[in-house]
């Protein structure tokens, strides 16, 4: 399986999500009862459906997409280059209008894979459920529905890792460190992106965040097929 990957059809992303909400307070009925039934299930005796709110992000019912960022092989002037494309804002719809249209149009030039980290149990589901909340056409590759599982055209570099173990977990940041992988998370982890978007208002700093996390998985699988690191020069940032 990893040998018949071929790294240039392959989209790497990786997503950032926050609660629709900065606080419980703020939430609507009758979602703010719907988050205490929720979060019943994994709150703490001594806790709120308030104070693990910041969990609400997780769950595509509770949260939304503030940052998708990209990266897949390209070539400039001849020479191969690994291009980073984000779409990042406030207004969700216009994140995910953007993204499925770089979806349709990288498609229609090559047999493309998506991959993620953890992506078949989070990023591509997460945004699947989005995209339908909005009302959008959900695209090809994200439409699992009736689809025989070699049908489904998406990688995990977890799964992959777990060799069929199911109960295992590896973090991106852990892979990072066994495979002699400069770390993502230099600057922020996960479970302060809430506060870095709502109290700091620094989606650019989360931006950064998200990219660095695409590199590290498209290193990974590099690792996995035992094949040279992209360089630092090969790595591009491209403004949609």
């Amino acid at each position: 399986m990893l040998a018949a990957i071929k790294f240039d059809n392959v989209l790497f992303l990786d997503i950032e999500t926050v609660p629709q909400y900065a606080a419980l307070n703020d939430v609507p009925e009758p979602f703010k009862k719907l988050w205490d039934k929720k979060s019943s299930y994994f709150r703490k005796e001594n806790e709120t459906a308030a104070d693990v709110y910041q969990r609400a992000g997780i769950y595509a019912e509770f949260g939304k997409i503030i940052c998708i960022s990209t990266g897949m092989l390209g070539f400039r002037n001849k020479i191969p280059c690994f291009r980073i494309v984000s779409f990042a804002g406030d207004r969700e719809e216009q994140i995910l209008t953007d993204f499925t249209s770089l979806l349709q149009r990288v498609s229609q030039a090559r047999e493309v894979l998506l991959c993620a980290h953890n992506g078949k149990e989070f990023d591509f589901p997460y945004i699947a459920r989005r995209i339908l909340v909005h009302g959008l056409e959900l695209p090809d590759l994200l439409d699992t529905t009736g689809k025989k599982p070699w049908e489904i055209r998406h990688l995990d570099t977890m799964e992959l890792w777990k060799f069929g173990d199911h109960k295992h977990y590896t973090s991106l940041e852990l892979l990072a460190a066994l495979f002699n992988i400069p770390s993502p998370k230099t600057d922020i982890d996960g479970s302060m992106i809430a506060d870095v978007y709502y109290k700091d208002h620094d989606l650019p700093r989360i931006v950064e965040y998200c990219q660095r996390d695409v590199i590290t998985i498209a290193q990974i699988i590099k690792r996995y097929q035992r094949e040279p690191l992209l360089l630092p020069e090969m790595i591009e940032i491209v403004h949609p």
